[in-house]
């Protein structure tokens, strides 16, 4: 097995809204990390379980497969064994924090938000994953 600690994380982007799509993934850029992206949720597993990403930031409500559907699918596929998962939605704060962690997801960030705190909660789950 690779030594995580020693390559860049790969980080999964999926939103169907192709404006937060763009935000997300340019900002993300920024780190030293390989940026992948998905517009739906069948999209977003399908390349989930091809790229084995380190963390997937996914928004909740997409056609077809929702972001709790594709984080449950992430927790119970054993190659994404140790894939973080951020859920990114406008759903409702309430809402985001008492679902969220039912699907397995690592944290959770409620739209709009900032991104600051997409830094902090992104290298918080990269961190508990084994990347520095």
């Amino acid at each position: 097995m690779a030594d995580k600690s020693r390559q860049k994380p790969t980080i999964l982007v999926a939103d169907d809204d192709i404006e937060i799509l763009a935000l997300v993934t340019r900002h993300l850029r920024r780190m030293d990390a390989t940026i992948l992206e998905a517009s739906d949720g069948e999209e977003a597993l399908k390349v989930a379980r091809r790229e084995k990403p380190d963390l997937v930031v996914l928004d909740v409500m997409m056609p077809g497969m929702s972001g709790w559907e594709v984080c449950r699918a992430i927790r119970e596929d054993a190659s994404l064994e140790g894939t973080g998962v951020i859920m990114l939605t406008g759903i409702g704060e309430r809402l985001n924090e008492m679902t969220s962690p039912l699907y397995g997801a690592d944290d959770h960030l409620d739209k709009p938000f900032d991104f600051d705190e997409l830094d902090k909660r992104v290298a918080s789950v990269l961190q508990k994953k084994g990347h520095p």
